[in-house]
Parts: structure tokens; C-alpha cells; sequence
């Protein structure tokens, strides 16, 4: 036999309870009568509440009882034939008209007791469940309408009554003997105490009716049926990624519902768990989906943890003083006072010197809470052994709970990083001696973003998923939004990281979207969007949408963002930039990067910085990190020159070859911009900087490729012109060159914390000997690469390499 009941949803519609229906169709043809326990329908027992309330208070109730009636008696036209709806309706008119002689009563007494509460509140499962077993009755042979106050007995503690286990059994048993061959159809939520006066069980009543019935009976299971798909790994509202449990423990189970899981609450769970039977959460609208099964024999998961749990808003007292260190008794003290004034502690803390004692309520209870101690603890707080106390409003609690967290190294650890890494700040801890659960209070601002990290980062099985605001729709921000849109599905399944653009600005507009913009379209969206550009109001509203996995990529060259880096990094954003001026300025402003990133536990990558796409950062780094030691660096980090260099030979001329450089799009505008060194200056000098070196600007000596006359051209014209009167200056250095069987190159070095970029001549020995094309080239000369150098060579610009270095860096920021 099974106990199936039907949440407020399932019964809230005339479409719904004939799905209701159709299941129980499916149940009798396979099993004995099942017993059927249902709850109001949706909204209905919240309606009551109000109404009683309005009616307290001097206002009218009317026509919020008129929307009641209106509600079930709809519901009774659409699915009971018309020679059936009367005795339907003579029924449910009874009930509304007790009700609002009841309501009438309050009205004129301006009072309603927790007795008279849940009085008026008992009528919404009273009408469904008398609905329900009327339109049932349709359909099956046998139905027996059962008001669960005549079989479920308690005590008089009305809101929250305590049941009478023996008594109720046994009422129960004798019930069902009687009826066997009937469905019961039961009104959740509401019973009785000894003097026949209606009572409630309090939060998820229904549920907890459901399990009375199950453990009474010795069901086969016992199902709750409701609107989602079983118990979730968290809450889906907040987490998109959440997915279905197969099974649960009950221990497991109750954690998750005590700390937020509304699918069921922890009372409903002890009968089922002391007779041991299955509790299956269904899908009353996917009756197909197998649900989540809570039992006591699970087999072994391989998940990390089962889910993450939440309470949205809490608060916080926090008692402290010398007057608590050692005393004994003080704990139970303050905690009896808070239990008979009816406060519920939602989680406790303690530090271990005794000096304070943190705990979570409700926030309509924190007013209260606050007075019972200041009125209990007068004396000490008079006499300086106690500290006011303090309250913290506006809080969340994280909850990670699982079997698997048991004796398992790692989980404390794998929850704060991924807090700690998205800026969440954790106010206290708790963690019980049975490794079940470990629960942090947080800021209720952050609760979302810290539930998304932490679901990221112990079910590794999904996509990571990386909300990227990006700055610069030129040639390389455009380069990599094609590349992230081409390779989304082989990130997802080789990399397990999704990338989102939550946000996209150039210098006209900026435009957001939490969910990701499309990749398709964000040219059209940029451009519809009504935000004018504003560098400042991005980064505010980066900071404001409190995303988790952030990252900030500046694909431009301008110093503007450059002024933005640290405040993003206080804001635990990562950065990630191929845009150099940062790193190239003041050593003092290098190094408040690198600290405030470390600090703040986020990443700072650019290695575009130096070669484009070409491993060069990455690769000193991981030399050094090896503990190797770097001897001498050479390097040729500019295309432009690499390409004009490489085409000076023969019968050309310097002038020419520049010419064609810029014509083919190597140089700037202006190609003394490159061939001035200063560029390749700043690549030497980031490169230094990571090398070790406290290095600034000044300290690198370049050798200009120019004559004086050609860089104080007035413009671009008057350059050539200069550089064709030194035609036989640059054929002689040619000449030399191959004369003596060798190539010009310039060349930076880095050797003895000195940095030095000079015109070369090199022979078939050197490894830049054989360099082509707009390549850039690198060697590392170290303790390990000392006898053959390790070298990196390859493209070094161009939007695709540059693009795909920015994307490599996003790669490995998801693998943090």
C-alpha cells in the first residue's frame, strides 16, 4: 500500500487535478487502495492567513472569501458532471459559510488566537480535499472523504501541535481496516486534540500528515507529489545548472530541507525514517520523471557532496564578554530563554576560548530575541562581564551537505576557495561532529552568486561557466567573439568551461546580459542598446550584477582601463588583457597588480602582453616556478621589424622595405612608431619585470635603428624623404652583414638585470639566424636549457594570434 499526497499545486487547477487523476488511475490498477492525503490549493492557505489577519485588524474580508468560493466552485463546474455538482457545492458552501461566521467573529472581536488561526486556516484543506474525493468519486468506486482531526490527535499547542504517536496509530489502523476496500482521500496539515478542537502541524503540515499516515500503515512508500522534479543540488531559481537527486539518505535529506529545500521539510521525515520507508519526491506535471528516492540504504554516490542548500534571509546575534569564559551553564541559560519564548536557532557557533556565542533566528525574531537577553543578562551587562549585544541584519546561510563529505580531505577547503576566489566574505562558520554538513553565514547580497560558485566547484561533471565583460570591438575584440562562438561546444566538452559575455563596450556604447549575449547578434545589441559608453559606469555595473567566475578582458590600447585594474581586482574580478601600457608603466604600478590580485585570490594573465598567442609569459613563469633559473634573455618581439629585416637582403633598399611594411599593414600609421623601439621596449621590460627585476622604463637601453634625422621628421612624408638620403648608410650595414656570412637583427637581451635592445649581426649559429616572414622569436638561456637554449618562435601579431592568446588565458583562468 502507498500514501501519496498532492501539494498545493498539484490540487490548483481543474487541468492539474485531472492529471491528479490520471496518476491515481495508474495506482489502482497496479496496487491496493492507495491512501491519499492532499493540501490546500495554491495560495489558498496564504488567502486565509490574510483574510484573518484583515479581519483582526477592522477591514473587510468579503471579497477575498468571494474569490475562495469562486476559485473551488470553477474547478467543481469544469470537471464534475452537472447531475453531481450539487451536493459538491451544498458541501463546500457549508465550509465557507462557517468560515465566515468564524472570520465574523474576529472581525467583532479585533482578536484572533493562535486557537481561532488555525481554525480558519484548516478550511483550505477542508474544501480541496472534500473537491477532490467528489470529482474522484467519478472515476472510482469506492471514496471516503477523511477529516485527518478525527484520526490524528495532539496536544493543544495550536500553529505547531505535538502529535500523539500511540493514539493516533491506532486510529488510524482502525480506519483503514474499516475502508479497505476505499481510497481515503485526507486533509493534510490540520488534526485534533482531545477536546475535538482543530489544530495544525505546522510547516509542511501536509507532508507530515502524508508520513503519520505511511508509518501507521506500514506503506510499501510514501510519495509527495509537487512541482519540481525531486530534490535538486540547489535551488533552481538561483541556479540554472541545478539538476534532479536519484536518492537521497535521510539524514542527507533532512539536512538539505532544514537548511531551505522546501520540496519537503524534516518532520515529515522522522515517521518514514523510524519505520524505514522510502519517501519518493514526484513531478505531479512529469508524472514520467523518476524522482528523487529518500531511503536509508543509498548505494555509494560518487558526488562530492549531494547539494547545497540555502536560507535566503537571517540574522545574526552575536554575545560576547569575560563573563561567559568558564561559566558553566551560561549556553544553556540563554538558549532555554530563547526556546520558551518559542525562537528557533537556526545554526550556533562558538569560539573556543568561550568568549562569544554566534547564532542565527529568524528576522521577526531578532527584535524579540534581543530583549529577552538584555532583560535575562541585565546584571552582567551592568557590570561590563557581557558586551551589548550585536546584531547582523540582511544574511544568508550556505549549506553544503553530503555523506561523502564523511572523513573526506578537501571539502572545507574546496568551499572557501570558491568563495574566497569570488569575494564572498563568510561572518561564521558551523560544521557538526558527523561531517554531514558544513554551513556558512554570508551576506544575503552575495547568496546567489556564492551558490553558483560553489555548485561550479564540486560538481565538476558540469560546465564552469565564466561571465566575461569585455572591453574593445576592434579588429581583436571581434576576433575573439567569433572564436568563443565557433568553439563553445568543444570548451564545454573538453575543457568543461562555458563562456558567457555578460557585458561588451567600445568607445560608443556598452551593453549587459546576465544570461550571456549572444554571439550571433552582439553587434546589433551593442548597437540597440541604450547605454552610452561610460568606462566608469561599466565596471560599476560589472561590480553590481555580483556574477560569480568574473572576468574583466581589455582588448584595447588605450591607458584609460588601466586606471580601473585594482578596483577590479578589489572587487575579486579577474583580469585578462593584451592591452601592455599597464604593465609597462611605473614598476610601483606592476607590482600593485600583481599583490592586489594575489591578495584578493584572483588571476591577472597577459600574455599577449609580449608575443601575441605565442607561450612566452606562461612559459618564463613556469621556469621559474620550477625553480630554474633564468641566465639571459634574447628576443625579437616586434613583427614590424622581424618583417623588415628579414626583406632588407639583395638588391632592396631600406627605404622600400619600409614602405612595404606599411603598405602590407605591419607598421602604424606612423612607422616610426615601431621602428622607434618603444614598443618593443615595453615587451622587454614586462618580461624583465616577471623575470624578477624591479625595472623601469629608463633603465632599458635602446640602440635606435633611426638616424636622428628620420625620428624628428615632422611627418610621415618628410620621414621617407630622410631615410632615402640615409639609403647608404643602412646598404652599408647590409653589405657588412653579408660580407661576413650574416643577417641583421634587433635584438632585445635581457642578462644581469641589465636590458639592453640593439641592431646585431648574427651568423648560422645564432637561433635568429633563420627567422622569416613577421615572426618573433625568444630564446631562454637557463641553469636546466644552458648548452642549447629553449627557444619560442611563431607569429607574434595579427588579431586571429592575438585573439587566440586572450582566449588561451581564458582556458586557463577556468581551470583555477
Amino acid at each position: 500500500m502507498k500514501v501519496l499526497k498532492f501539494g498545493g499545486t498539484s490540487v490548483g487547477s481543474a487541468a492539474s487535478i485531472q492529471t491528479l487523476l490520471n496518476i491515481l488511475k495508474g495506482e489502482v490498477k497496479n496496487e491496493v487502495k492507495p491512501v491519499v492525503v492532499l493540501s490546500a490549493m495554491g495560495g489558498v492557505t496564504n488567502l486565509l492567513a490574510s483574510m484573518a489577519e484583515d479581519a483582526a485588524n477592522g477591514k473587510e474580508f468579503t471579497a477575498q472569501l468571494a474569490e475562495l468560493e469562486r476559485r473551488h466552485f470553477e474547478v467543481v463546474k469544469t470537471l464534475l458532471d452537472v447531475q453531481n455538482q450539487n451536493p459538491a457545492f451544498t458541501r463546500l458552501k457549508i465550509h465557507f459559510n462557517q468560515l465566515e461566521e468564524l472570520l465574523q467573529g474576529v472581525l467583532t472581536l479585533r482578536e484572533l488566537t493562535p486557537k481561532t488561526r488555525d481554525q480558519v486556516l484548516s478550511f483550505g484543506e477542508r474544501c480541496s480535499t472534500i473537491m477532490v474525493s467528489k470529482i474522484a468519486a467519478q472515476h472510482f468506486t469506492d471514496v471516503l472523504y477523511v477529516d485527518a482531526a478525527d484520526v490524528i490527535k495532539t496536544d493543544s499547542a495550536f500553529g505547531n501541535a505535538k502529535v500523539n504517536t500511540e493514539l493516533t496509530e491506532l486510529l488510524i489502523k482502525t480506519l483503514h481496516q474499516e475502508n479497505k476496500d476505499k481510497i481515503l482521500f485526507v486533509t493534510g496539515f490540520i488534526a485534533g486534540n482531545d477536546a475535538g478542537q482543530t489544530t495544525t502541524l505546522g510547516r509542511g503540515g501536509s507532508d507530515y500528515t502524508a508520513a503519520i499516515f505511511g508509518a501507521a500503515l506500514n506503506a510499501k512508500e510514501i510519495q509527495i507529489w509537487t512541482d519540481v522534479n525531486g530534490m535538486m543540488t540547489a535551488d533552481p531559481r538561483m541556479v540554472k545548472k541545478a539538476f534532479s537527486l536519484t536518492e537521497l539518505t535521510y539524514t542527507e535529506a533532512m539536512e538539505l530541507s532544514y537548511f531551505g529545500a522546501k520540496v519537503i521539510y524534516p518532520p515529515t521525515m522522522i515517521p518514514a525514517f523510524l519505520k524505514k520507508i522510502p519517501i519518493v519526491i514526484k513531478n505531479t506535471f512529469e508524472p514520467e520523471f523518476e524522482g528523487t528516492v529518500i531511503r536509508h540504504d543509498c548505494k555509494a554516490s560518487s558526488l562530492p557532496i549531494k547539494g547545497i542548500s540555502s536560507i535566503n534571509n537571517i540574522s545574526i546575534l552575536n554575545l560576547e564578554g569575560s563573563g561567559m569564559v568558564g561559566k558553566s551553564g551560561f549556553s544553556g541559560r540563554l538558549f532555554s530563554l530563547l526556546a520558551r519564548e518559542q525562537i528557533n536557532i537556526i545554526l550556533i557557533t562558538q569560539s573556543s576560548s568561550e568568549h562569544s556565542i554566534t547564532f542565527a533566528v529568524q528576522p521577526q525574531d531578532t527584535e524579540k530575541a534581543k530583549q529577552l537577553i538584555e532583560q535575562e543578562f541585565e546584571l552582567e551587562l551592568l557590570a561590563k562581564k557581557l558586551e551589548h549585544l550585536v546584531i547582523e541584519k540582511n544574511l544568508a546561510i550556505l549549506a553544503v551537505v553530503g555523506e561523502n563529505m564523511k572523513q573526506t580531505p578537501g571539502m572545507s577547503g574546496k568551499l572557501f576557495h570558491a568563495l574566497g576566489r569570488n569575494g564572498v566574505n563568510v561572518r561564521a562558520i558551523a560544521q557538526g561532529s558527523s561531517e554531514y554538513n558544513i554551513s556558512v553565514i554570508i551576506s544575503a547580497q552575495d547568496l546567489s552568486k556564492a551558490l553558483n560558485a560553489v555548485h561550479d566547484a564540486f560538481f565538476v561533471q558540469l560546465t564552469k561557466t565564466l561571465h566575461a565583460f569585455c572591453l574593445g570591438t576592434g579588429n581583436i575584440g571581434k576576433t575573439l567573439f567569433a572564436q568563443l562562438n565557433a568553439h563553445t561546444d568543444y570548451l564545454k566538452d573538453n575543457n568543461g568551461i562555458q563562456v558567457k559575455v555578460a557585458g561588451i563596450s567600445n568607445t560608443r556604447k556598452m551593453t549587459f546580459n546576465s544570461d550571456g549575449i549572444s554571439l550571433d547578434t552582439w553587434q546589433t545589441d551593442i548597437e540597440a542598446s541604450p547605454y552610452t559608453a561610460d568606462l566608469k559606469e561599466f565596471i560599476e555595473k560589472m561590480k553590481a550584477m555580483n556574477l560569480p567566475n568574473c572576468v574583466f578582458i581589455d582588448n584595447t590600447a588605450s591607458p584609460k582601463p588601466i586606471e580601473f585594474y585594482e578596483d577590479v581586482f578589489k572587487a575579486n574580478i579577474s583580469v585578462i588583457t593584451c592591452n601592455k601600457i599597464g604593465n609597462s608603466g611605473s614598476y610601483a604600478q606592476y607590482r600593485t597588480f600583481k599583490d592586489t590580485a594575489r591578495r584578493h585570490g584572483v588571476d591577472f594573465f597577459y600574455e599577449t602582453n609580449v608575443g601575441a598567442g605565442l607561450p612566452i609569459i606562461n612559459t618564463l613563469k613556469n621556469l621559474m616556478n620550477s625553480g630554474d633559473r633564468v641566465q639571459r634573455i634574447e628576443a625579437i618581439l616586434s613583427g614590424t621589424i622581424s618583417f623588415i629585416f628579414n626583406n632588407f637582403k639583395g638588391d632592396a633598399n631600406f627605404h622600400d622595405v619600409v614602405k612595404e611594411a606599411q603598405e602590407k599593414g605591419y607598421t602604424e600609421p606612423d612607422p616610426r612608431d615601431d621602428l622607434s623601439g618603444k614598443d618593443f621596449m615595453r615587451k622587454m621590460l614586462i618580461l624583465a619585470r616577471d623575470a624578477g627585476y624591479a625595472m623601469e622604463e629608463a633603465d632599458v637601453e635602446i640602440e635606435s635603428v633611426l638616424p636622428k634625422a628620420s625620428l624628428e621628421a615632422k611627418s610621415v612624408d618628410d620621414f621617407y624623404a630622410t631615410l632615402k638620403t640615409e639609403d647608404a648608410h643602412f646598404a652599408k650595414l647590409k653589405d657588412q652583414a653579408e660580407k661576413d656570412g650574416k643577417v641583421l637583427r634587433y635584438i632585445g637581451k635581457l642578462e644581469n638585470g641589465k636590458v639592453t635592445i640593439t641592431l646585431q649581426m648574427v651568423d648560422e649559429n645564432h637561433p635568429f639566424y633563420m627567422l622569416s616572414g613577421s615572426d618573433n622569436i625568444i630564446s631562454f638561456t637557463t641553469d636546466r636549457y644552458k648548452e642549447r637554449p629553449l627557444v619560442v618562435k611563431g607569429p607574434g601579431a595579427g588579431a586571429e594570434v592575438t585573439a587566440a592568446g586572450v582566449f588561451a588565458d581564458l582556458i586557463n583562468l577556468g581551470a583555477n
